[in-house]
């Protein structure tokens, strides 16, 4: 296909079901981009040459449609839109395959940055990256203050057993990758295991938040929150975790991990926990045990990439040197664990 027509998106295709479904929305000959960075489900820009819009759908040739729920992600965008927590507007949802090959949605597209490394904030400055990063956390104090039954999120997951579930699920995500010995990970495990801390009332939980699935607009506020596939009802500390996780500094040079901590500017990890807990009314007691659940969740997601590596699964730039950095985040696991006890 040519680059105005990317693979996965048909617009010969689409251009029909637009004119149906939201007559008048398109007003020209459509083009489309893939947009890139996305972690699985496949995101690309289309525009008529005045608007723009944005088509997610599931990767090629994927299988596990629980994995790649579009119906999911756009229920919540449109259950969340009239809030004051920043979404882009959801446009149309498709569930015929004969459109695309795969079920998508379509929504505006929404102006901003999205920041994967700290070297991309560096040009905005300390003072620009410091309200940015304070932004995110006042953001996730919003998503969390949505009451999901007023929203019709009730029985968008299982509260009850959340933390339980999600450790044994993750060990399950080990065992499935296991081909070299991981000193500390079992340990980190069984630690974590023992120590479950009783979870708060339950939210609308991300599951994936940090600075580079949201866009900030020039004014370094938040414009849209994006990537909702982990999405579901549960204990909201875990996206404050994983947010202190990708706030702490790697101690790894060159990581082909990105994280924004060392930018100049950044806040550190207590000053986002203490803004956090004074904005939401949480007890943030036990987020070092949030923390060090998000250093094993990642671990065990870079070891399955690392494995796939191993067994020629998986190619690009980077993916050579995944398997050495797992260690380091079973590392801070540990010792994340062991300074919150």
């Amino acid at each position: 296909m040519s680059p105005d027509h990317p693979p996965g998106l048909d617009l010969d295709r689409l251009r029909p079901l637009l004119d149906r479904e939201r007559p008048g929305l398109v007003q020209g000959a459509l083009t489309a981009r893939l947009i890139e960075g996305g972690r699985s489900n496949l995101t690309y820009a289309v525009t008529d040459g005045t608007s723009r819009w944005v088509v997610r759908r599931p990767p090629l040739g994927h299988v596990l449609a629980t994995a790649h729920d579009m119906k999911r992600e756009h229920r919540v965008i449109s259950a969340l839109h009239p809030t004051s927590v920043p979404v882009p507007t959801p446009l149309l949802l498709c569930e015929d395959e004969e459109v695309l090959g795969a079920p998508f949605y379509v929504m505006d597209f929404v102006e901003g940055t999205p920041y994967r490394t700290a070297d991309q904030l560096v040009p905005i400055g300390p003072e620009r990256t410091r309200d940015a990063v304070l932004s995110l956390v006042d953001t996730l104090v919003e998503l969390h203050a949505v009451d999901p039954g007023e929203v019709g999120l009730a029985d968008f997951g299982r509260p009850e057993g959340f933390l339980d579930r999600q450790l044994r699920r993750w060990g399950k995500q080990l065992d499935a990758s296991r081909n070299r010995d991981l000193p500390g990970i079992d340990e980190l495990h069984a630690a974590l295991g023992r120590s479950l801390p009783d979870s708060p009332a339950p939210t609308v939980v991300h599951g994936d938040y940090r600075l580079d699935n949201v866009l900030i607009g020039p004014d370094d506020t938040i414009r849209a929150i994006l990537d909702w596939e982990m999405s579901t009802l549960g204990d909201p500390l875990t996206d404050l975790g994983l947010l202190v996780m990708y706030s702490t500094p790697l101690g790894a040079p060159d990581s082909p991990v990105a994280t924004t901590a060392e930018a100049p500017g950044h806040p550190d990890p207590a000053e986002l926990v203490a803004r956090y807990a004074e904005r939401s009314g949480r007890d943030v007691a036990a987020v070092s045990w949030y923390t060090a659940f998000a250093w094993f969740k990642l671990a065990v997601i870079l070891e399955g990439i690392h494995y796939r590596y191993t067994l020629g699964r998986t190619v690009g730039r980077g993916f050579d040197r995944i398997g050495e950095l797992v260690p380091v985040f079973i590392r801070h696991g540990l010792t994340t664990l062991q300074e919150g006890q």
